[in-house]
Order: structure tokens, then C-alpha cells, then sequence
């Protein structure tokens, strides 16, 4: 005998009663992020909101969740999004990969963090390799702007591509000169597009952007061509994290506090930008067009 719908209990889920013996059931909770036994709907809103820019306040006005359960769902799923980008962006097939840095802080701007201070308050730059044909983001790491990182994230970027010959193109900062040609020399092209940027005229505004008065190419590895030294696909990426990550959205008081959270916010938004989001102009997602995926994932089959 089928059971009859009686009502929704407290927690959301649906309840049922057995028309012979009147036995009311609840439906079997649905765990997507751990032991979390908030609704499965309601854990799929806030994470959806704060993937598409919302900040973490505004989510919590939507969606009537606590601060607490919002941020443990948030580094839950971003932990989720970290073994899924490892497991899946290995071994690409790559032609045209383009890097970039792009600024965040946290806590507090590193010219405040004071010698007694946690030394991952400041300054925290977020490492990002876009392959320029598929979107696809293939690997990225977040830490100073120093040499140690820079080698974190090609060491990751070598584990995400496959051993076949590509081209690379980074902008100037010098740590690549050296770790490229010694973590990636057997397998790329490796050219620098250096911007050079005009100095502020007087009576600008503070957050005018900088005009670029130059740009030299130089080749630093192997022949890389000309007509693909390129860095515009990554910077447009730059411009995707301010617009999604209220965190990195600039002139905002919204900024992150934790390191764990800054690192699980970045992971879930570069998961379901390859996996979940369709890009414009390719018309699937990054993912479908790299072949790793044949169908746009939801967001609960990213965090299954």
C-alpha cells in the first residue's frame, strides 16, 4: 500500500502516513555537506547565492540560515570543490595557458599586520592558470607574492596538464623567469608580456586604473609564437572572481577574516566555474569543452 504525503515536518522534509496502520514517516535526510542536517534546499541556496556574489550577510537575509551554519557549509563545500578539481584536472591536454596574480587581503592591508600578528593576515595573492582555448581553469594557489609560491602553483599547474608540448605566457613578475624553465621546461613555450604603466597625473582619482603606456614581449623558453602571447583570457578570469566573490569585490567592506574560508571560497568558485557555469561564449562549460565532462553539472552533483 502507498503511503499518503502528510505534511512537511519542521526541518523541511516531507512526511508521510501509512493509511492502514496511520504510522507517520519522515522522508531519509539527504546529507550533501557532511553531518550538516540543515535542508538539503536550503544549503544548495546559500551556496548558490554566494557562488553568483552575494555576500555572506545578504545570504543570510535570503535564506534565513545562521551566520555559523552558512560558513560551515561554505568551507565544507569548498573542501568538496578541492578533491573534485584534484581528481578531475589531471593530465589535460593543453595548447595556450595563461597566468596571472590577483590581489585579496586578509584580515587586514599588509602595511597594518604587525610583527606579533598571525603572518597570513595581509596581503594574499591568488595564483591563477587559464588554458586560453577552453577556459578552463587548471590550476591555482593562494599565499604571498613571493618565489615559494610561484612554485607551489606551477608544481600543481605540471600535475594538471599532460605531458605534451604548450605554450605559456605570465606577466612580469620575476619568480616565473626562474621556476617555469626549472619545474616546466621539458614540456613549454615560455614568453613574459610585461605591461608598463603610466604614472598617476595629477588630479586623478584614487582608484583610477592606470593607463598602460607600453608592452614589451619577451621570449624566455624555447619558440614560443608571437600571434599567441597572450594574457587578456586571464585577466577577463580576474574580473569573473571580483564579480562572483563579494570578498575580492573591490571598495566593499566585505573581505575575509580566516584563511580556511578565503581558501575554500576560491575552491568552490573555480569548481563551479568548470563545471556548473556555462560560459558565454563557448556556449558550455569549460569542463564539456575540455572533455572531462559530457553535461552541465548542479551544484549537487558538484558537492556529491
Amino acid at each position: 500500500m502507498t503511503c499518503q504525503r502528510f505534511g512537511k515536518h519542521r526541518n523541511g522534509l516531507g512526511r508521510f502516513r501509512c493509511p492502514a496502520c496511520k504510522r507517520t514517516f519522515t522522508e531519509p535526510h539527504r546529507r550533501v555537506l557532511g553531518t550538516m542536517t540543515t535542508p538539503q534546499a536550503s544549503i544548495l541556496l546559500a551556496l548558490q547565492l554566494l557562488v553568483e556574489g552575494n555576500s555572506i550577510r545578504s545570504t543570510m537575509r535570503i535564506t534565513g540560515l545562521d551566520q555559523n551554519t552558512i560558513m560551515k557549509a561554505l568551507v565544507l563545500a569548498g573542501e568538496k570543490a578541492e578533491q573534485v578539481m584534484a581528481k578531475r584536472i589531471v593530465n589535460v591536454p593543453v595548447r595556450d595557458v595563461e597566468c596571472d596574480e590577483i590581489f585579496g587581503f586578509l584580515g587586514k592591508k599588509q602595511k597594518r599586520v604587525r610583527p606579533e600578528d598571525d603572518q597570513n593576515l595581509g596581503d594574499q595573492y591568488a595564483f591563477v592558470a587559464i588554458e586560453r582555448n577552453t577556459k578552463l581553469v587548471l590550476n591555482f594557489a593562494l599565499g604571498k607574492r613571493e618565489q615559494s609560491t610561484t612554485d607551489a602553483f606551477l608544481k600543481g599547474l605540471r600535475d594538471a596538464t599532460a605531458h605534451q608540448r604548450f605554450q605559456i605566457t605570465t606577466d612580469g613578475f620575476r619568480p616565473y623567469k626562474y621556476a617555469v624553465p626549472a619545474i616546466l621546461g621539458d614540456r613549454c613555450d615560455f614568453a613574459m608580456l610585461i605591461k608598463v604603466y603610466k604614472t598617476s597625473q595629477e588630479g586623478e582619482a584614487r582608484y583610477s586604473p592606470a593607463e598602460v603606456s607600453s608592452v614589451e614581449v619577451v621570449p624566455v623558453m624555447g619558440q614560443p609564437d608571437p600571434d599567441r602571447i597572450c594574457t587578456s583570457i586571464v585577466e577577463r578570469q580576474n574580473l569573473t572572481i571580483r564579480m562572483q566573490m563579494r570578498r575580492l569585490t573591490r571598495l566593499t567592506n566585505a573581505f575575509s577574516k580566516k584563511w580556511e574560508n578565503l581558501w575554500a571560497a576560491y575552491c568552490l568558485h573555480f569548481a563551479y566555474y568548470n563545471f556548473c557555469r556555462i560560459h558565454k561564449t563557448l556556449r558550455v562549460t569549460p569542463a564539456m569543452e575540455s572533455k572531462l565532462t559530457d553535461h552541465v553539472w548542479d551544484l549537487a552533483e558538484l558537492l556529491a
